[in-house]
């Protein structure tokens, strides 16, 4: 950036609070100076840049179309500046953590653990926004989002925090004991995967095949996928941390496994983080920690050992 081409921050001050308020006087309180004070830092700015910003002719003055864009501008500037301070000074410390991830996450793996960081931060509040899209991490608005990949967001920073494979699943009385040797062979059955994303045709797509347009699609919810593959509806595409129960007491089938990306990240902007987003930032990071350290103690469900057939990178 060229900093010696900026203005100076004192006359884009006054042409801003002029342009929120519309009055010298009004603007010249705003900023704690006279109203000719800030006549004259318009006037300067207007030289620095060779620019006509106010329209004199018969009154105080109008902002033209070029005083209008750049105040327009700056102000939106001055926003920004204002919501990143109240952020780092803690002055939005009521404002509710936010924190975006996937339904099937938020769902499957979160809620249950939610009551924890309840007991241990009771004055905390949080909004959670279940999306399968990443959401713009910006200041005044989400705090964090959970997300699967594989821990690549341009400009962001990503923690693993569930490592966890993609599992291709489907009730026993859907599918039966038969041997799958590729999931092309799974084609002839209904498929289910979470509403916003492509997780089943993708899937398919790797090993060289596509849905039976026949047989159908649904596209639902991540926690109501796990309810539909349960009764039975079709074959599911899950993380598998969601439905290590339901793989364990035979509710669900394992049919294949892919492990070509490494499982849930915390997602953050990087800098310092407002106290309570620190406090959840830790807590999940902590309960990640105790997944994991859980999995290890206990040997895990031994997912690739009960999957019959291709891994998922084949």
């Amino acid at each position: 950036m060229n900093w010696s081409s900026l203005p100076p921050l004192t006359a884009l001050r006054a042409l801003a609070a002029y342009a929120e308020t519309g009055s010298m006087a009004e603007a010249g309180a705003r900023l704690n100076v006279s109203h000719a004070a800030i006549s004259q830092q318009i006037r300067q700015l207007e030289e620095r840049l060779g620019v006509t910003l106010l329209d004199r002719k018969g009154g105080p003055g109008a902002l033209t179309a070029e005083g209008r864009t750049l105040a327009r501008t700056t102000l939106d500037g001055f926003a920004d500046i204002v919501r990143l301070v109240e952020e780092l000074t803690g002055r939005d410390a009521d404002r509710p953590v936010q924190i975006s991830t996937t339904p099937a996450f938020a769902s499957g793996w979160m809620m249950p653990r939610l009551a924890r960081f309840r007991q241990k931060h009771p004055g905390i509040s949080l909004m959670i926004d279940p999306s399968p899209e990443l959401r713009d991490l910006a200041p005044g608005g989400l705090d964090m989002a959970v997300r699967y990949g594989s821990g690549v967001w341009p400009g962001l920073e990503a923690e693993l925090i569930v490592e966890t494979p993609i599992v291709i699943v489907a009730a026993p009385e859907l599918v039966g004991d038969t041997v799958y040797d590729s999931p092309a062979e799974l084609t002839k059955f209904h498929w289910l995967q979470e509403l916003g994303t492509n997780e089943a045709s993708d899937y398919l797509a790797h090993f060289g095949t596509v849905l039976d347009q026949a047989r159908g699609l649904t596209s639902l919810p991540g926690n109501l996928m796990a309810d539909a593959a349960r009764a039975g509806q079709g074959i599911a595409v899950t993380a598998g941390a969601f439905v290590e129960q339901d793989l364990a007491s035979g509710r669900l089938r394992l049919l294949f496994e892919d492990r070509r990306k490494k499982g849930y990240f915390l997602v953050t902007r990087p800098g310092v983080q407002r106290s309570g987003a620190r406090a959840l930032y830790r807590w999940l990071r902590s309960e990640g920690r105790a997944y994991a350290e859980q999995r290890e103690t206990s040997g895990g469900l031994g997912l690739a050992e009960t999957a019959e057939g291709a891994d998922g990178t084949a």
